[in-house]
C-alpha cells in the first residue's frame, strides 16, 4: 500500500511553556509515495501485563469441573467463554486462553513471593540481602521495544500494593508489591496516584513549586499548547484533524477527571511533592487508570504498560457490585459456595473493566489497523485455588492481534502442568526477542 500525503514526523510533539504532548499517529506522517510497512503507520508493538491477585474459581475445587468459572468450555475454535471471561465476547477473535499451566516459583509462599513471579517464572533468593531476583518480560520486552518511546515502560496500580497480609517484612516486600523487575536487583514501584502518573505521561510540575509556577499560567496542558494545536489542525487533512480531535478530546476528559481527585481541603496541610490524586471511587479509579495506559499507548508515551489491578492481599471491599465483604478475607472461601458466588463476581467485575480497555483499544485507529490489532495483552493472575494459595492451574489469557502474530479465537488445552514460562517465552518472541528458553521453559505454546 502506498499513502500520498504531506510528511509529519512521527515524533513530533506540540510544545509550549515547558511541557509537551506527543499525538496519536496521522496520515500527515506518512510520507508521499512510501511502502506502508517502511513508515511510521507500520504496526508497532504495543504490550501489556494486567494482574488480579486471588486466582480463579476452576476447577480445582472440590466441587470440580461444575464450579469453574474461569476455564472456557470445549478446545481450540470451539469453545466457549466462561462467565468470568464472558464480557471479553465481543472480542473472542482477539482472545486466546490456556488451560493447564503452572507456575513453580513461587514456592508455596502463600502471597509473599506470588506478584513478582508473575512474570519472571524465577524463584527469588531468600538469603540475599536486598532484592534478588529476574528481570520480568514486560521490562525484557521494554528493553527491546521502549527505548523508541519517551518512556520504556509504564508501571501502575489501582491502590497502594503495600499490603500487610503479603509485605510481612524484609525482602518479602520486594517481592509482594511490584510486578516488575528491570533488572535482577531492581524492582520497579507501581504507581496508583493518577495525577502523578498523568505527569509522568505528559509533563508538568511535580514538586510544590513547579506545581505553583503551572498553577499561576493554567492547570491544563491543553490550554498550554493551545494555540499551536489549532495551528497543525489547520495543516492537516479532514480525517486527520478529526483523530487529533478525537484524541485531544480524550486528553482533555483525563486531564478533568484527574484534577478532579486533587479536588481536597487540604488546608494546612504540607503536601508532599508527590501530589494526592488516588480517587475515593475504586471503581472510577481502576477505570482511570486504564484510560490512561490507552493514552499512553495512543500518543506513543509508551508502548510497554503493566498493571496491578488491586494489591496482593487487599481488604478492599467491592460495594459498588453489591460485595461488602474485604476481597483477601472472602478469597479464604473454605469452600462456601456463598463466599464462592461472590468471588466469582469480583473477578467478572475486574474482567468487565478490562474487557471496556480492550474496546476502547478497538475504536483508536493505529496505522492499518486499530491499537487492539498491534496489541499483545497478557491478562490473569499467579494464584489458582486461593483458599490452597496453589499455582495450578493458573488463570492466564492473551488478548490482541499482536501486529498480526497473535492468533485468538481458541482455548488451547495444553498438557497438565506444562510451565508458565512456555507462555513468557511465547509472549516475548512474539516481540522480537528470538529467546529459546526463559527460566523453566520447555518450548513456545505452539499455534498461537
Amino acid at each position: 500500500m502506498y499513502l500520498t500525503r504531506k510528511h509529519l514526523s512521527r515524533r513530533t510533539l506540540l510544545r509550549a511553556a515547558g511541557v509537551s504532548l506527543g499525538l496519536p499517529l496521522l496520515e500527515a506522517m506518512v510520507p508521499a509515495a512510501t511502502a506502508l510497512a517502511q513508515t511510521a503507520a507500520a504496526p508497532r508493538l504495543k504490550a501489556g501485563f494486567f494482574y488480579l491477585p486471588h486466582g480463579a474459581i476452576m476447577w480445582n475445587t472440590p466441587y470440580g469441573a461444575e464450579m469453574d468459572h474461569w476455564t472456557p468450555s470445549g478446545a481450540g475454535a470451539d469453545f466457549t467463554l466462561s462467565p468470568i471471561l464472558e464480557p471479553l465476547e465481543p472480542y473472542k477473535r482477539y482472545l486466546a486462553s490456556f488451560g493447564h499451566l503452572e507456575n513453580k516459583a513461587p514456592g508455596n509462599s502463600v502471597h509473599t513471593l506470588v506478584p513478582a513471579t508473575w512474570l519472571s517464572g524465577i524463584t527469588p533468593d531468600d538469603e540475599a540481602t536486598g532484592a534478588l531476583m529476574a528481570p520480568t518480560i514486560d521490562q525484557l520486552i521494554a528493553e527491546r521495544i521502549g527505548q523508541e518511546t519517551v518512556l520504556p515502560s509504564l508501571e501502575l496500580a489501582s491502590e497502594t500494593t503495600q499490603q500487610s497480609a503479603s509485605c510481612t517484612g524484609g525482602s518479602a516486600c520486594y517481592y509482594s508489591s511490584t510486578l516488575s523487575f528491570r533488572n535482577s536487583t531492581t524492582p520497579l514501584p507501581m504507581e496508583f496516584n493518577p495525577r502523578k502518573v498523568f505527569v509522568q505521561l505528559f509533563g508538568a510540575g511535580d514538586t510544590p513549586e513547579e506545581r505553583e509556577v503551572i498553577a499561576g499560567r493554567t492547570r491544563s496542558i491543553l490550554d498550554l499548547i493551545n494555540e499551536r494545536s489549532h495551528e497543525l489542525q489547520r495543516e492537516l487533512g479532514p480525517r486527520d484533524r478529526a483523530v487529533l480531535s478525537d484524541y485531544l478530546e480524550s486528553v482533555r476528559e483525563t486531564e478533568r477527571r484527574v484534577a478532579k481527585a486533587s479536588e481536597r481541603d487540604l488546608s494546612g496541610i504540607e503536601l508532599p511533592d508527590t501530589p494526592i490524586g488516588e480517587l475515593s471511587d475504586f471503581d472510577e479509579q481502576v477505570r482511570l487508570m486504564f484510560d490512561l495506559i490507552a493514552l499512553a499507548y495512543q500518543a506513543n508515551v509508551t508502548r510497554v504498560a503493566t498493571y496491578f489491578m488491586v494489591g496482593e492481599g487487599t481488604n478492599r471491599t467491592y460495594n459498588h457490585i453489591g460485595v461488602p465483604d474485604a476481597f483477601h478475607p472472602l478469597s479464604h472461601h473454605a469452600n462456601n459456595l456463598q463466599r464462592i458466588e461472590k468471588l466469582v463476581r469480583i473477578q467478572r467485575y475486574h474482567v468487565e473493566r478490562f474487557a471496556e480497555f480492550v474496546d476502547r483499544l478497538a475504536q483508536i485507529p493505529d496505522g492499518e489497523g486499530s491499537l487492539l490489532d498491534n496489541s499483545m495483552l497478557l491478562y490473569g493472575s499467579n494464584m489458582s485455588n486461593s483458599d490452597r494459595h496453589n499455582n495450578y492451574p493458573l488463570p492466564n489469557i492473551l488478548v490482541g492481534g499482536a501486529c498480526g502474530t497473535l492468533r485468538g479465537g481458541q482455548h488451547i488445552d495444553l498438557p497438565e502442568r506444562t510451565p508458565l514460562s512456555n507462555l513468557h517465552l511465547t509472549v516475548v518472541n512474539k516481540a522480537g526477542l528470538e529467546r529459546t528458553s526463559l527460566a523453566d521453559s520447555t518450548g513456545e505454546i505452539a499455534g498461537v
